[in-house]
């Protein structure tokens, strides 16, 4: 069992740091980002493709999809955290972190609602990667993958979890050790497919 958490390309609104709408859709880096992450995943032996439907996940997805020969299949409980009415607005104009806040904005999702959805695609994931024993592939948002890294997935030992999750970032997730254990991370946040021009940036926001 294997699994690889995707996170989407960079979009226009994280390089300018606004709390993104759901319809955003890739920025020109993005794309180029989202084609680096399809190559370097060309080669692998894919059991199933699922991704976040929100424009920025499901275009990078698609590049995946073309590259691998393997229909994407939208998971709507993949997407990021919504924020309700603190979307569309600029993130340093706030005044405090809406990443870091457990109540629901306005019109959003609370931390303990958000981490109930995205563990149902997490556990139905596991369970269909367990039964085919094959690579799954789940193309998500930032404040996903951070959060099961936090909560659900067993470290390497001395390892540090990144305060962000970069842009087109391959995590690599296998089964656990033993039972009743967590599934282990053997790769975090790695962006080694992506060359300078298409480099992440380290200023981006990571979620939202």
């Amino acid at each position: 069992m294997r699994l690889l958490l995707v996170r989407h390309g960079e979009t226009p609104l994280n390089a300018a740091r606004v709390m993104q709408p759901p319809d955003t859709p890739l920025s020109p880096r993005g794309l180029l980002q989202a084609r680096a992450v399809a190559e370097r995943l060309r080669a692998e032996a894919l059991s199933a493709l699922w991704s976040s439907d929100l424009p920025r996940a499901w275009q990078t997805a698609d590049a995946i999809a073309r590259a691998c020969g393997l229909a994407a299949l939208p998971q709507p409980l993949l997407h990021e955290r919504n924020f309700g009415d603190l979307r569309g607005r600029a993130y340093d104009s706030l005044g405090f972190d809406p990443l870091a806040m457990q109540e629901a904005p306005t019109g959003g999702e609370s931390v303990p609602d958000f981490e109930a959805r995205i563990d149902r695609a997490f556990d139905a994931a596991l369970i269909a990667a367990q039964a085919t024993g094959g690579t799954f592939v789940l193309v998500t948002h930032g404040l996903v993958i951070h959060s099961l890294l936090v909560r659900r997935v067993a470290l390497p030992p001395g390892t540090t979890l990144p305060a962000r999750i970069a842009n087109a970032s391959v995590t690599e997730i296998v089964a656990a050790a033993g039972p009743g254990m967590a599934p282990r991370a053997l790769r975090i946040d790695c962006t080694a497919h992506l060359s300078s021009d298409r480099a992440d940036d380290p200023l981006a926001l990571s979620g939202g």
